[in-house]
């Protein structure tokens, strides 16, 4: 079984070239200067996922104009349906391969219900605007996640803002 590669805060952030569910192709090297929260989680609709993405939905306002992303390996069909589901307002990435999450150490050996499988790891980026890592959270538990991310951005100051409008690169 494989196992997630380990990226520590101050490394560089593995650039990546992915498709948003609004038919624009995001680049992390274009956005340089920008603050970027990128979340990992394993698939859209499911019970944990949704929590997720709606808790980013419910405290955008509180992450300023940081780009926020989502990012899991369903396709682009997939992810227009559950944003407009959910009234998501941040593009979500398809990483269809999860070639960007393994980079990212989101992909590899994960226990459910005493089974191991291969899969996505609920993992949370935060990139500066550098192009490094300034947070880094590993094997995420949704409830309180966002929260602990705006607490460690110390919201409210620097802040963080979606992938809509502001994030259009």
């Amino acid at each position: 079984m494989t196992t997630a590669r380990t990226l520590l805060t101050g490394d560089a952030a593995p650039d990546f070239s992915l498709a948003g569910d609004d038919g624009k192709t995001y680049r992390l090297a274009d956005l340089r200067g920008r603050r970027v929260v990128l979340y990992f989680y394993p698939r859209d609709s499911t019970p944990g996922c949704t929590q997720e993405a709606c808790d980013f939905r419910d405290q955008l306002d509180r992450f300023g104009s940081t780009v926020v992303f989502g990012v899991s390996p369903d396709s682009i069909a997939s992810h227009q349906r559950f944003r407009a589901k959910y009234d998501l307002p941040f593009v979500l990435l398809s990483d269809p391969g999860a070639e960007v999450a393994q980079r990212y150490g989101a992909y590899g050996e994960k226990v459910l219900y005493g089974k191991k499988s291969l899969g996505i790891i609920r993992s949370t980026f935060v990139i500066d605007e550098s192009g490094r890592l300034a947070a880094v959270y590993g094997k995420v538990s949704v409830k309180g996640h966002v929260e602990r991310v705006l607490t460690d951005l110390g919201a409210g100051t620097a802040g963080v803002r979606s992938g809509i409008g502001s994030a259009h690169v």
